[in-house]
């Protein structure tokens, strides 16, 4: 599945990519409370993202399509995350567009 969006700074629409740095997650669980969709905390208490068939990826980087009418609930899980641990970035050259290392 693949979903389109206007990045931050770009007038092109842009397929956009999520995944949790597992070593920063505290898990809080408020990515999972605002995209559950998108965010589930697994039985270690991490938050890890789901694949669009709603399988848990559990590998280190794993990474799954945003959505576009969950865009702005993955945009704010990154924000609100205590562990600065979501990554949101597009997928044709890995920039980060929203999360910790976004411009």
């Amino acid at each position: 599945m693949s979903v389109q969006q206007d990045a931050p700074g770009d007038g092109d629409a842009q397929d956009l990519e999520v995944w949790i740095d597992q070593d920063l997650c505290t898990g809080d669980g408020i990515c999972a409370q605002y995209a559950p969709e998108v965010f589930e905390l697994d039985i270690d208490g991490l938050a890890y993202v789901k694949s669009a068939e709603d399988e848990l990826l559990q590998d280190p980087g794993a990474t799954t399509p945003v959505p576009l009418t969950l865009l702005q609930d993955v945009v704010d899980s990154a924000k609100e995350c205590p562990g600065d641990c979501i990554h949101v970035r597009r997928v044709k050259d890995s920039v980060e567009v929203y999360g910790p290392d976004a411009a």
